[in-house]
């Protein structure tokens, strides 16, 4: 019958030509034996692929070469990396290390260390939920120990401790650093000494910054308890949160995300540990990070020294700690306190804190007829976007948005004005596109001034759909020339949000312009010869009103040829006070055309005073956000509504 299982010691105690006993020092290490000898029965080993088994080696040496590594809840990447630098420490010295997870259950926490003490030689107690009585009488039957997270007062047992003071004071003084005023701490388990250690860090950081408000919510250390968490943070009215942990933080995230709240445009997120995941979350986590696998290297340093009895000589022999202070990582969750909050509330009391908390009003497309009608609710219509299909040729046919109006019903757009009448509302007119007109009217001929040209193309609307819950309306459009033939194809989206906070609502208007096989040149009445007259791409004609005037960060009110990020028109209608405030959202801006004297419009110019070659089978990039605001504005508020709204939008794509 052939034989289970691998060779024997006495099969390489035979190879060899030595006896049982001298194999069992060999493979024990032992130095009683002699070199040459102990080489022979090495190379007998190796030979007959022989593995001492561990359980006859245990009981051999009276130790079982494994420690034990306890947590509350090995779930968390915390607690895994704290493992691996165990385990990546204790493998150079030939110790295993085994894992017992407690589940956060504080009730078993000693049950659970007693019995993994038993099966090893040492033991890891991380973050231990237990009280600190309970913890005075259990720590000396473990020993040897060592703590990781966690101070005994009169007792010597090792610890290695995270500074987590340090790491929330960096966290409040960089949301502080921000603007922000009003924070809530997301808070961690109530057994939880860290919690603890937080929250008296939190009570020193309103006596550093005076008028620093901190609201406490109760939640726990999972992702889950972050997500159920959101909605009574969002009701603290905090702009700025710190979380007990990443995961908690990875919860408000979702759930704020769901319901369409921006982060950080409308409230920035700090969280804690700097686990693997947080650079990757949406939008990527500002964490306090703690170095984790350093922490379980270090813990194995102490508990090793410990085994040995050389702890005392090391590092002497009062309460022995390492102390380990967390770096912040700033990335995309924080940013300055939103502009809603920086703005003052207006007499009717419609914006400021009083609507900052209320994100279920929605504004969505819907089908009527042959266009499409942007709404809040079926009585509060904001816009209509027609297709086009009924202007004139010689108007460059065009889908364009009009009627638009603000949240109070003032007319923010005119179509077919007696002074231009191929503006309508807003819209994609371009004035030259490989020699076609998509801007409609008379074309600027070099050395004969505007001149009527047979040059009038069209953009032909295609399939469009809704998406984001309403808020997107997508669809495929294609620039034709004077001919018919196709210029470039191009996938227009335009999502629309409603900011009670600052009684206004915004469009965010992206069109992705593809050239087809050859290049494309698109150009302006400046590119050939007329000084200035850098208009065509996207233009939004307004009413001109009784009064108007122009900002910019930049230039104040001489907004023409500006390249700033946003700018703005107030209009004033009878006593109603409007402002249309603009801002180019992505990419380097393009130059602001602007007329606010002989008529009222404006809007990005893609060829100011140079032709822009968009190469074959590449696109080009407009995406512009409007908010429509029912009050005057000046340059501070302006700029603040466009930070809002281009926050804001982005939110709702994402969503």
């Amino acid at each position: 019958m052939a034989r289970s299982g691998g060779p024997t010691i006495d099969e390489v105690a035979a190879a060899a030509g030595v006896s049982r006993a001298t194999v069992s020092r060999v493979m024990n290490g032992r130095a009683s034996v002699a070199r040459d000898i102990a080489e022979r029965v090495r190379v007998a080993a190796k030979d007959l692929r022989y593995q001492p088994s561990r359980v006859a080696r245990s009981l051999s040496l009276g130790r079982t070469n494994s420690v034990a590594l306890v947590v509350p809840d090995l779930a968390n990447p915390m607690f895994q990396q704290i493992l691996r630098g165990t385990m990546a420490a204790a493998a150079p010295h030939d110790y295993r290390v085994l894992v017992a997870d407690t589940a956060e259950n504080t009730a078993d926490e000693a049950e659970v260390a007693l019995e993994a003490r038993q099966r090893c030689d040492a033991l890891v107690l991380a973050a231990p939920r237990t009280s600190e009585d309970a913890l005075l009488e259990l720590l000396p039957r473990l020993e040897p120990v060592v703590v990781v997270n966690r101070h005994v007062p009169g007792l010597t047992v090792p610890s290695v401790r995270v500074d987590y003071a340090a790491g929330v004071r960096s966290m409040v003084d960089h949301l502080v650093a921000l603007g922000h005023r009003e924070l809530a701490y997301v808070a961690g388990p109530r057994s939880s000494a860290s919690n603890g250690l937080r929250a008296r860090a939190l009570d020193d950081a309103r006596e550093r910054h005076p008028g620093l408000r901190v609201t406490t919510v109760p939640c726990g250390p999972t992702v889950d308890a972050g997500y159920r968490a959101a909605d009574a943070v969002l009701a603290t009215g905090a702009t700025g949160v710190v979380a007990f942990n990443d995961l908690v933080a990875f919860g408000l995230l979702a759930r704020l995300n769901e319901a369409g709240v921006a982060v950080p445009g409308d409230i920035s997120i700090g969280g804690f540990d700097d686990i693997e995941l947080a650079r990757y979350a949406t939008p990527s986590l500002t964490t306090a990070a703690v170095p984790q696998a350093d922490l379980g290297r270090r813990a194995w340093e102490l508990l090793h020294a410990r085994v040995l009895g050389t702890e005392r000589t090391r590092l002497g022999a009062e309460g022995i700690a390492v102390h380990v202070t967390p770096g912040l990582v700033v990335r995309g969750s924080t940013g300055p306190v939103p502009p809603a909050r920086r703005l003052g509330v207006t007499s009717a009391d419609l914006a400021g804190r009083a609507h900052a908390r209320d994100h279920t009003v929605r504004a969505r497309w819907r089908p009527v007829d042959d266009d499409w009608v942007l709404g809040v609710g079926d009585d509060r219509p904001l816009s209509r976007y027609s297709r086009g299909e009924g202007m004139p040729g010689v108007h460059s046919p065009r889908p364009f948005l009009h009627p638009v109006h603000s949240a109070q019903g003032v007319a923010m757009t005119t179509k077919s004005p007696l002074d231009h009448r191929h503006h309508y509302g807003v819209s994609m007119a371009v004035a030259d596109v490989d020699g076609t007109s998509h801007w409609g009217g008379r074309t600027y001929v070099r050395d004969q001034g505007p001149t009527l040209l047979a040059n009038h193309g069209r953009q032909e609307a295609g399939r469009t759909e809704v998406t984001d819950d309403g808020a997107t309306l997508t669809q495929q459009v294609r620039w034709l020339d004077e001919r018919g033939g196709v210029q470039l194809t191009e996938e227009r989206r335009l999502t629309a949000v409603v900011l009670p906070e600052v009684d206004a609502w915004a469009l965010g208007w992206h069109g992705s312009l593809l050239a087809g096989d050859a290049d494309l040149e698109i150009g302006s009445p400046a590119t050939n010869g007329r000084p200035g007259a850098g208009y065509g791409g996207w233009f939004w004609r307004l009413p001109s009103g009784d009064e108007a005037f122009a900002l910019s960060p930049d230039r104040g009110g001489d907004v023409h040829g500006s390249r700033s990020p946003w700018v703005a028109v107030v209009r004033r209608t009878g006593p109603a006070w409007t402002t249309l405030v603009l801002a180019q959202a992505s990419g380097e801006p393009d130059p602001w055309f602007a007329r606010v004297g002989d008529y009222v419009g404006l809007g990005p110019a893609l060829a100011w005073d140079t032709v822009r070659t968009v190469p074959a089978g590449s696109s080009l990039e407009v995406d512009v956000v409007a908010a429509v605001v029912d009050r005057r504005l000046d340059i501070t508020g302006a700029g603040d509504v466009a930070d809002l709204a281009v926050g804001r939008v982005g939110a709702a794509r994402l969503s």
